[in-house]
């Protein structure tokens, strides 16, 4: 059964000595993507900036590698790589390289045509049609997009059995990911709510660009306007308004004390998504007074702008809930904010990631990702590779469906959070607010494998939330009309906590006894036909945190937020204040958290309340024990505390 956009077929290698003749399909496109139309065959003469990404070295060892440095009772735990040290273990092996290169230059492509990346992973070459329809086995067409944009792409490619274990993917080949302005974009969302989910034709499902637009869908929901007068005894009301001390008191984690200058804590902003200053003072000024008028440690990428002429819930809704939260929650110590993409094109996640890690640059999809100059007439300036330093943890909340993207494109991502994870940066994303529905609550058709309007169908993970080296936040609430000191419920007012297993990435030894347990005390009532149930693949989320009735400052005014937008950063926050507690005792910072997590159940609230519904069906259930609905459950903060000082 197919789950994913594309097919990535997966190969034995052969012998490297004796070169096959035999040609293999390596990806495959099953459908054209809604918005595009076959428009013409592209002519033999054309030329095609061809990229080939090379397989890394290493990557076998990559999971022991970050597990040595991250699992309680390594040796090594807490000695984080440098990135150079990082950088010179993966580089592509000298056989890679040699396969690659020999197999072009037997296939007509001269040696001089053919250059390699600064950053060492990727070869690339100038073809005519005619050349890379020899040497991939395929036909070039011309497609064209309802606006108007034109698009090159195949619908398969084939490449020698011998070489397939030297090449991660090559473009322009099936990847169907042309930039499309963001005014005309349906670019992809962080979540959106059940009830905005239309029946009709499938949402776009290749936009990696404009992940911030404010058409998109891709924000928190917004509730109700509030008399923040209202909720002056604060904690006597946190079943229904959520506060800085409602978190305190739910998760037990005092105000911050120090600043450690060692410590760091990032949120990561997409464009035009803007925070108003005016906004966090409100706030400020009702939570946290000490406060008023500081700023975020902005970091600019890629023309990133914290823009105000475009104001409104959709413009600086997500912004506002995630930086009012996470600066309050560790003053005095300084939050980050990574804002990213110009006000035209945009950005993706792999555009952040290469202002973090300059050698993953070069990786790049010039058909994915950003390019800058910004060819349509934004930001003028040389796109940010490296330059930027990775806080200690990061907090971001915006995602994708797994089946929007090709298996190779998340592998070589997840791949890079791994990396950064070596480097010593605790990742963090929201896992969605559709329950087992992805972005907009669609769920997948079994028959034509196009999204649906969510009434049934295939269950829909979210990426990055399926890789295994990143943390992932599901959602909680208090129950209503319960006391704050009460056990909460996975989250079912306005969203639902997003949750499921991948179709692309393999269960991690860290997560193994928890997935097995589940299945074997809790089997859910659903068969392949509705998700993969193998229990051989990763299962999100890790852990979870309240998120639903976030009193948030909002243009002026003070609303009701709901979203694993809020449970992230919140999450992120309690991990900056047990960084802080390490480096005071002369410890490193945490990192890869999930081994920790996984071997710590019992510094965790267990959620056994609630579900999270989606495909027509309640989801799964939570349940004692880590579930698919909100994780290992929430953080309590002194035991949680008190394990990571245990450890070197």
């Amino acid at each position: 059964m197919h789950f994913s956009f594309f097919t990535l077929s997966v190969f034995l290698a052969s012998s490297f000595a004796l070169p096959s003749l035999n040609h293999v399909v390596h990806e495959k496109r099953d459908r054209l993507p809604p918005g595009w139309q076959y428009h013409e065959k592209l002519e033999s003469s054309k030329l095609l900036p061809m990229r080939i990404a090379l397989t890394q070295s290493n990557l076998d060892k990559a999971d022991e590698f970050l597990m040595d440095v991250s699992s309680p009772g390594s040796s090594n735990y807490g000695k984080h790589w440098t990135h150079e040290d990082i950088a010179n273990k993966f580089a592509p092996s000298a056989e890679t390289v040699d396969t690659v290169k020999s197999w072009l230059t037997s296939s007509g492509i001269a040696p001089e045509r053919i250059s390699r990346s600064q950053s060492l992973g990727w070869l690339q070459f100038e073809a005519t049609v005619a050349e890379a329809e020899n040497l991939l086995k395929t036909e070039y067409h011309l497609y064209k997009h309802t606006t108007g944009k034109p698009h090159v792409s195949c619908s398969e490619y084939r490449i020698p059995e011998n070489v397939t274990p030297h090449i991660d993917f090559i473009t322009p080949t099936v990847h169907f990911d042309a930039k499309i302005p963001q005014a005309v974009a349906k670019p992809v969302e962080k979540r959106a709510p059940t009830s905005t989910a239309a029946a009709g034709p499938p949402v776009q499902t290749k936009a990696a660009l404009g992940i911030g637009a404010p058409t998109s869908g891709s924000l928190p929901k917004k509730g109700a306007q509030i008399n923040i007068k209202a909720i002056i005894d604060e904690l006597k009301n946190c079943n229904k308004f959520i506060t800085p001390n409602c978190l305190r008191a739910l998760y037990l984690f005092p105000p911050g004390l120090t600043a450690n200058p060692q410590n760091s804590y990032g949120i990561v902003e997409y464009t035009p998504q803007a925070y108003l200053q005016s906004d966090l003072d409100l706030f400020f000024a009702n939570f946290s007074k000490n406060q008023v008028q500081r700023t975020p440690t902005l970091n600019s990428i890629d023309g990133g702008v914290v823009q105000t002429t475009q104001q409104g819930f959709q413009f600086n809704g997500e912004s506002d809930l995630d930086l009012e939260y996470a600066m309050t929650l560790i003053n005095p110590q300084k939050t980050t904010l990574y804002q990213v993409g110009d006000e035209v094109e945009g950005a993706s996640f792999n555009d952040f990631l290469d202002a973090l890690d300059g050698s993953y640059c070069a990786g790049d999809d010039p058909l994915q990702d950003a390019t800058y100059p910004d060819p349509f007439g934004g930001y003028q300036g040389p796109k940010n590779c490296g330059g930027f330093a990775a806080t200690k943890v990061i907090s971001t909340s915006y995602g994708y469906n797994e089946a929007d993207l090709t298996a190779a494109y998340e592998r070589r991502q997840c791949n890079e959070y791994m990396k950064l994870g070596l480097a010593g940066t605790s990742f963090l994303f929201s896992s969605g607010d559709n329950g087992v529905g992805g972005n907009r609550a669609r769920c997948i058709d079994p028959a034509t494998k196009e999204y649906n309007d969510g009434s049934s169908g295939i269950f829909n993970p979210g990426f990055p939330s399926t890789c295994p080296y990143i943390t992932s936040i599901g959602a909680t609430q208090i129950v209503p009309g319960a006391s704050v000191t009460a056990p909460e419920q996975a989250c079912q007012t306005v969203i639902f906590s997003g949750g499921g297993f991948s179709n692309v990435f393999p269960l991690p030894s860290y997560q193994a006894a928890a997935v097995k347990s589940f299945f074997t005390n809790h089997p859910p009532p659903y068969g392949a036909d509705r998700f993969n149930n193998s229990q051989a693949t990763r299962g999100f989320p890790d852990i979870s945190a309240n998120g639903a009735n976030y009193v948030v400052a909002v243009d002026g005014q003070f609303s009701l937020v709901y979203g694993t937008s809020a449970s992230s950063p919140v999450v992120g926050a309690i991990l900056t204040l047990i960084n802080e507690a390490r480096l005071y005792a002369g410890k490193s910072t945490l990192g890869f958290i999930n081994p920790f997590l996984y071997a710590n159940p019992g510094a965790f609230n267990d959620i056994t309340l609630g579900s999270n519904p989606g495909c027509g069906t309640p989801g799964f259930q939570s349940v004692p024990g880590w579930d698919p609905a909100t994780g290992l459950g929430t953080p309590n903060f002194p035991k949680l505390l008190a394990a990571a000082l245990k450890l070197p």
